[in-house]
C-alpha cells in the first residue's frame, strides 16, 4: 500500500491541510450556529436546563456533521489506494484530510461541551 510510505512536505501536502481546515471547521461552525440558536430567547434559569439543550441541540446536528465526515472519508479511500498517475500528488494532499477528518470527530463533542460551560459560567456570573 502506498500510503503507508514517507512523505515529504509539499504543496500538494498543504493544499490537503487547507482543505481540512475548511472542513473542520464547518463542522463546528454548524453546531455552534444550532446552539445559538437553540439558545436565543429562552431565558437561562439552571445548568440541567442549559445542559438538556445542548444534548437537544446536538443530537439534532451531529447528523449532519457526520454525514459530511462520513462521505468525506469514503471518497478519500480511493485516493489513498491509488498507484495510478497522478497518484504521487493525490496521495499526500489526501493523507492530512483523512487523518485531520478522523481527529475533527473529536471537535463534534468538543464544541458542545464549551458551550455549555460558558453558559454556566454566565448563568452563575448573572446570579
Amino acid at each position: 500500500m502506498s500510503f503507508f510510505t514517507e512523505v515529504q512536505l509539499s504543496v500538494a501536502v498543504w493544499v490537503g491541510f487547507i482543505a481540512l481546515f475548511g472542513i473542520a471547521t464547518d463542522d463546528g461552525v454548524l453546531i455552534a450556529t444550532f446552539l445559538n440558536k437553540t439558545f436565543s430567547g429562552i431565558p437561562l434559569e439552571s445548568e440541567q436546563q442549559i445542559q438538556k439543550l445542548t444534548i437537544e441541540a446536538g443530537k439534532k446536528r451531529i447528523r449532519a456533521c457526520l454525514m459530511t465526515t462520513a462521505t468525506t472519508l469514503i471518497a478519500l479511500l480511493p485516493v489513498l489506494s491509488s498507484s495510478g498517475k497522478g497518484s504521487e500528488i493525490m496521495i499526500p494532499m489526501a493523507i492530512p484530510i483523512f487523518g485531520g477528518m478522523l481527529a475533527s470527530l473529536i471537535s463534534l463533542f468538543i464544541v458542545p461541551v464549551f458551550y455549555a460551560w460558558r453558559a454556566e459560567r454566565k448563568l452563575k456570573y448573572l446570579k
